[in-house]
């Protein structure tokens, strides 16, 4: 793990994840997308990566560009890019091939390719070293649920068929309308967690999604199987619940309050960012597509609430020179809600 990261207290969540042990090899599928442009007798093609891709993005427009006709322009989006909610609008609607890399549908469409890049990592080790080190046996427990991330999605059959033969009854669902694959959980959703299990296998790298699902599922003990850091961990949600706590304490003093909407495509709770201004004269409504703690130092208010991405408030809260609540930490620090009622913010349906 790297310097930066194992200095970090565990209730910081940035960058978790990101220290890689394995190189890590990817099949962008340019057949499918020159097949694309060829079909549609295309003009443009527009390319867009998550953050820990975009170094990759030029290697990528390059080979387009040697399988693509003279005439066919590649663009590469800007646009910071956090799951399959962050399309970039601007360039999907000024290409006529857009190619979304790194993340599962979340809405088909036949306006966007969606490319997951699977992970090479091997992930059946770091299982092996779980089961030896923190699920119970199956003669205590035989009981477990499995979840995983888009990028281990394409071991997902194999994984359960293991802890099969290890002698586990293995219990997977597909959560609900926002998630593309049985087994698969989002950071900012944990349906697929909701199985009749009290201990989880979350096979991924990071500690942010085993954290949401061990919040969202308080009940069940949730070992995480790191394969991209080669590490063994149980979710422990204490240090990050003690710091979401002294951060609604802080905003219970807040006079003004910002009400964030999120005006990417599938990150927008319209109706309840309303809902808390009408009722609240001393909050005021902001737009924004990218929420950063320099867009909000202008504003000059006592706290603010998201209603975006639950990340922006869990992962990026630390760095905010003002509270940033969930909606739900909202209620609490308003005195709607009880103190003991905190609780994880997620996202259901799509766009």
């Amino acid at each position: 793990m790297s310097q930066e990261t194992s200095e970090r207290p565990d209730g910081d969540l940035r960058n978790t994840g990101m220290s890689l042990r394995h190189d890590r090899e990817w099949d962008y599928e340019l057949d499918r997308i020159v097949d694309a442009v060829a079909e549609r007798d295309a003009e443009t093609v527009g390319l867009q990566f998550p953050e820990g891709l975009k170094r990759r993005g030029p290697g990528v427009a390059s080979d387009l560009r040697e399988l693509l006709p003279d005439d066919v322009s590649v663009m590469i989006s800007g646009q910071p890019c956090y799951g399959a909610c962050d399309l970039d609008t601007y360039l999907m609607k000024r290409t006529d091939v857009f190619v979304h890399f790194g993340h599962s549908p979340m809405k088909e469409s036949d306006r966007i390719i969606y490319v997951p890049l699977f992970s090479n990592v091997d992930v059946f080790p770091i299982i092996d070293r779980a089961l030896d080190e923190e699920l119970a046996p199956p003669e205590e427990d035989p009981d477990v649920g499995l979840v995983t991330t888009a990028q281990h999605m394409n071991k997902f059959d194999e994984m359960r068929e293991y802890l099969e033969d290890e002698g586990y009854t293995v219990h997977t669902r597909r959560g609900d309308e926002r998630l593309t694959h049985e087994g698969q959980v989002l950071g900012c959703n944990y349906a697929s967690a909701d199985v009749d299990a009290d201990q989880m296998l979350y096979v991924g790298g990071g500690k942010f999604h085993p954290l949401g699902l061990a919040m969202e599922h308080p009940e069940k003990h949730v070992v995480i199987a790191d394969p991209v850091n080669n590490a063994v961990s149980v979710a422990d949600n204490e240090k990050f619940m003690k710091q979401r706590y002294a951060t609604v304490h802080k905003a219970m003093d807040a006079d003004t309050w910002g009400v964030i909407f999120c005006t990417k495509i599938g990150q927008g709770r319209w109706e309840q960012a309303q809902e808390i201004v009408e009722n609240n004269d001393d909050a005021y409504l902001i737009t924004m597509d990218e929420v950063t703690p320099d867009r909000l130092r202008n504003f000059g208010l006592d706290a603010y609430v998201n209603t975006g991405c639950p990340r922006i408030t869990t992962d990026d809260g630390p760095q905010f020179n003002k509270p940033m609540l969930t909606p739900g930490e909202y209620e609490i620090a308003i005195g709607e809600k009880p103190l003991d009622s905190l609780e994880f913010d997620t996202f259901h349906g799509t766009w």
